[in-house]
């Protein structure tokens, strides 16, 4: 079965992720180069990037000439990349218009929005090409772990369809069935559902596992504590949307007996970096995104040194984002196109009395991204006991929050209980810590 399984998805790769597969080779073919060679490959990619952008991006045009960048001979010098200004949120937010591709193309472009940002979120072009890359990256990432394409796979992913409808659609069932996968839903944590997740894991025995890093660490610690036996995948562990820091890798690779990666991404311009097994920095796809960490001052750090990390989009010409801030906090490897330790935002877990436990990605995932109809500026969601959360709110549209706030509150009694009582708190401002970072989520039970 698996063999007909596995020849329909080389069929449909082939004709609807064709220029995915051939990015992902081109990626692949880089990867036995010398340093100065793939220098010399992404300073080319820049380039293209930097010149399509002061021909057809009216942002950049006078400020990549202002810089001596680019000159109206139309040549490039990457010698001065380093004067040029960052892109922020703000930046992006006020010149949404002006950041956009001006030229006739072909590409199919789509709106996107952010939910990892200093608690507001943030809306950005993407198209189909740009796309393909991000599946490229993915593919290549997975090839760390993957021995090949189509192995079986567990998901430990969020679901909003399961969480609050609570049932399942024949086109989920088709792909999952198509892709040999099996999801458990990292939105729900009961006792009895971590049970029946390790039975899932234990009867399907999976190659690879890919989950969020704080789910998989929540089922890791609930199996230790119970003494409960779990397959280990052939594979390993591919892990995202949270720091891995080394007392849960530890614990993960203890309690599954199996290599365990670390997959660093964002929205605005996906993955980013990616670990290897053994190997504590994360390597980044250079053909993908140009990578800078860089001090106060704007200028680049030495290994070890921790700052903001600032990423420029090669593949995305509807809408370039270059020098684009993040708000991630990283450290500069000792080797380059690598980058390691990276510093995220301490978010809370919240527990209910069953000691039910609720990621802190449902209440990003459901207010921003489900129900957020840019009447949001910012949030942070605390939970001040078992049965109380208030939520501090910085709106914009006073009509679209009072419409959507009785959704956000069915949403989160669903998942906390139904008797929960859940508030709105409008404030004026959410300080982030003196360390930039942002708290989405805080959580008073102990």
């Amino acid at each position: 079965m698996f063999n007909w399984r596995k020849n329909i998805l080389n069929f449909l790769l082939k004709i609807s992720w064709q220029k995915s597969y051939e990015y992902f080779c081109d990626i692949k073919k880089i990867e036995k180069l010398s340093f100065l060679e793939k220098k010399e490959i992404q300073n080319k990619k820049l380039k293209e990037n930097l010149l399509y952008s002061y021909k057809n991006i009216p942002y950049y045009k006078n400020i990549l000439e202002k810089n001596w960048i680019v000159n109206k001979k139309l040549e490039i010098n990457l010698n001065n990349f380093q004067k040029l200004p960052t892109l922020n949120k703000e930046i992006l937010r006020n010149e949404f218009e002006n950041l956009q591709d001006t030229s006739n193309h072909n590409r199919k472009t789509f709106l996107n929005t952010s939910w990892w940002s200093t608690g507001e979120p943030v809306k950005f072009i993407q198209d189909n090409i740009f796309w393909d890359w991000v599946v490229a990256t993915k593919f290549y990432f997975m090839n760390f772990l993957w021995k090949q394409l189509w192995g079986k796979e567990l998901r430990l992913w969020w679901s909003e369809r399961d969480l609050l409808v609570w049932k399942d659609t024949f086109t989920k069932r088709l792909q999952n069935w198509l892709y040999n996968r099996v999801e458990c839903n990292s939105f729900k944590m009961t006792e009895d559902d971590m049970t029946n997740y390790i039975d899932k894991i234990n009867s399907f025995k999976p190659k690879v596992i890919e989950a969020y890093v704080q789910s998989i660490y929540e089922l890791t610690k609930f199996a230790k504590e119970n003494n409960l036996r779990v397959y280990s995948p052939k594979w390993g562990i591919i892990t995202s949307a949270w720091t891995l820091y080394p007392d849960m890798e530890k614990l993960i690779k203890e309690v599954f007996n199996c290599k365990v990666i670390n997959r660093y991404w964002s929205r605005e311009v996906w993955d980013i970096a990616c670990s290897r097994d053994g190997n504590e920095n994360l390597e980044i796809n250079i053909l993908q995104n140009y990578v800078e960490i860089l001090d106060n001052n704007l200028n680049p750090i030495k290994p070890w040194e921790t700052w903001k990390i600032y990423v420029t989009t090669l593949n995305n010409f509807s809408m370039p984002l270059i020098r684009y801030e993040i708000w991630d906090i990283w450290m500069q490897s000792e080797k380059e196109f690598e980058i390691k330790k990276v510093e995220w935002r301490e978010m809370s877990v919240f527990k209910t009395k069953e000691w039910k436990i609720i990621p802190w990605e449902f209440f990003i995932h459901f207010i921003w991204v489900v129900y957020n109809n840019w009447w949001i500026e910012q949030i942070q969601v605390i939970q001040e006991d078992y049965e109380k959360i208030n939520i501090k709110t910085v709106i914009k549209d006073k009509d679209s929050f009072e419409k959507d706030k009785v959704e956000i509150v069915s949403s989160i009694k669903k998942v906390m209980w139904k008797n929960c009582v859940v508030s709105f708190e409008i404030v004026k401002d959410i300080a982030p810590l003196p360390s930039w970072k942002f708290l989405y989520t805080i959580s008073k039970v102990k």
